[in-house]
């Protein structure tokens, strides 16, 4: 009875130990997503293309359902606004630091390049504003950010277009981090995260639907 237990201890420390993670490469209508679990890596994105009976599959199962199934479907999710991310990133990031405080730099970002482009031309002085912002959270947070957490070569920029009408994201990011790092800063941020996520959609159900055009 007790190898048993201890081979399930052994399988948990084992199982906490173990580096998880994800790698991505977006930009424009790019989107690269792998998984990492140890030392294997798996292909979540672009997905597979189904092959000629599959889309004939599909193409029947949705011609088989009635009007009532399909105007049944859920509403899409309303997007957050940067008032709605700023709003979560002063709720969520006070826990956030205390339980990676207490990892002690056991999550790793590498690599880290991001570049942010903030279109202008609908309202240049919001977009100006936003810039400067940003730029702000950037200076601020990168120091705090790489004595918490392991990120060999960041590199963020930040910039402006007024000729463009909306915000542009493009680079690459991978993060890894040990099971029992991922179970220790969930324990921490997961209510607080349930309860905005909460207060988010209340607060979105509550608001009047837009006006179709």
């Amino acid at each position: 009875m007790l190898w048993i237990l201890g081979v399930l201890l052994a399988l948990i420390v084992l199982l906490c130990l173990t580096r998880i993670g994800v790698h991505a490469i977006f930009g424009g209508e790019v989107l690269l997503l792998d998984a990492k679990v140890g030392w294997f890596r798996i292909h979540i994105l672009p997905a597979k293309e189904p092959n000629k009976k599959e889309k004939e599959r599909g193409k029947e199962t949705e011609k088989a359902k009635n009007p009532e199934e399909k105007a049944a479907k859920k509403p899409p999710f309303p997007k957050p606004s940067f008032a709605d991310i700023k709003d979560a990133a002063s709720t969520l990031w006070p826990p956030l630091k205390r339980a990676l405080d207490r990892t002690r730099r056991g999550l790793r970002i590498d690599p880290l390049d991001l570049g942010v482009t903030i279109g202008g031309s609908e309202d240049p002085a919001s977009a100006a504003q936003l810039y400067g912002e940003l730029n702000a959270a950037v200076w601020s947070a990168m120091p705090v950010l790489e004595r918490l957490l392991v990120i060999p070569s960041p590199h963020i920029h930040v910039g402006i277009d007024f000729n463009e009408p909306q915000i542009k994201l493009e680079g690459e990011v991978g993060i890894t981090a040990r099971v029992g790092t991922l179970l220790a800063v969930g324990a921490t941020v997961g209510f607080p995260a349930l309860k905005w996520f909460l207060q988010y959609k209340k607060k979105k159900e509550q608001q009047p639907p837009e006006p179709k055009t």
